[in-house]
């Protein structure tokens, strides 16, 4: 049973699926960054510094108006967060996208790394050798 453990960990599947997750939960750090850190205030810059993730409707409870979304969590109130929501489908889709074309560079690069190379172009450099031949047979036949 031992035997056949290490004969499975040891199948380039696996092994590559292993390295696979490592590098993408340490690649969603970076994203996660990226998105928080560099997308999100530009879009809020342009957007005018709008931020949804404090919107939300309160559904039972008492909350002081204005109050924020934790303000609101944290008297006990029973809020629809659509606000979070909505936040979270935007960083999802900025998420994505960058992803996309990460994916697609790499994809490039394969592609071109796998590529074979140009092959130079056939030049006629006149009849080959056989052709010679064969026309020299066919002149001696007709003469005879």
């Amino acid at each position: 049973m031992i035997n056949e453990f290490k004969d499975f960990i040891a199948k380039g599947n696996v092994m590559d699926m292993a390295v696979g997750i490592i590098i993408g939960a340490a690649f969603t750090a970076i994203v996660t960054s990226l998105v928080g850190d560099l997308i999100n205030p530009i879009i809020g810059l342009v957007s005018g510094g709008v931020d949804f993730s404090n919107n939300y409707a309160v559904l039972g409870g008492d909350v002081p108006t204005g109050a924020s979304l934790d303000a609101a969590r944290e008297a006990g109130a029973s809020v629809f967060a659509y606000g979070s929501f909505i936040m979270a489908v935007i960083n999802f889709l900025i998420i994505a996208f960058v992803v996309f074309m990460l994916v697609k560079m790499v994809n490039r690069v394969k592609a071109q790394a796998t590529a074979p190379d140009d092959v130079a172009p056939e030049v006629q450099t006149g009849p080959s050798e056989l052709d010679v031949l064969l026309e020299i047979r066919d002149s001696l036949a007709a003469n005879r």
